[in-house]
């Protein structure tokens, strides 16, 4: 659970980020991080608008810069777009000046108000700078899409397990995820839907 849905005490250490949205209301607000890429976009961004749902994608800088043609696929498609940086880089690796200054050159592509650090990492002082231009946009609930532990049906389970009205749901539109998150996503979109939940994006 502690990396799935984040505990309070960790919440606490960037608390101007968005961990979760209104709890009084029934809706989750779907997120993919990592994109674009030719290979696995453009399939989320179909199995979207069969749902007619609008999501939000953190994208790495560079694979914007490679997959141009992607990267205006999901804008022309009414998604809402967030920095993931340019080298999708751990800020605790980093000298702020440096994660900074990469941030900065993915905004450059992306120009966006939206922030989501890769891995969930940042120095104190790079959350100080970031939030003075960004929302910076973090999750309720992580779905480990990722792990070479996991199965499909595990990752569906977690959705089940820990979704919640205001969640921020995160799935990734990367090679590594392509397995789990297939299987996955259209099915949590499904039992999501079945539970009354509504799709929203970050006003």
């Amino acid at each position: 659970m502690l990396i799935e849905q984040p505990p309070q005490i960790v919440r606490w250490l960037y608390p101007r980020a968005l961990w979760r949205m209104d709890k009084k209301v029934k809706a989750v607000y779907l997120t993919f991080d990592d994109g674009p890429i030719p290979e696995i976009t453009p399939w989320v961004l179909d199995l979207l608008d069969k749902y007619h749902i609008k999501a939000t994608f953190f994208m790495v800088g560079d694979n914007v810069r490679k997959h141009p043609e992607e990267f205006r696929m999901v804008v022309e498609r009414g998604h809402r777009i967030g920095n993931h940086t340019f080298n999708h880089i751990r800020g605790f690796e980093y000298l702020s000046r440096n994660y900074l200054a990469n941030a900065d050159k993915a905004d450059a592509y992306l120009h966006t108000d939206l922030f989501r650090p890769p891995h969930g990492h940042m120095r104190w002082l790079q959350y100080m700078v970031l939030k003075r231009k960004y929302r910076i946009v973090m999750w309720d609930l992580v779905t480990r899409d990722y792990s070479k532990r996991l199965n499909g049906r595990q990752v569906f389970a977690k959705v089940k397990k820990y979704a919640r009205n205001g969640s921020i749901i995160t799935f990734h539109d990367s090679l590594k995820s392509e397995k789990n998150m297939k299987y996955a996503l259209p099915r949590s979109i499904e039992w999501l839907l079945e539970q009354g939940y509504e799709f929203k994006v970050f006003d």
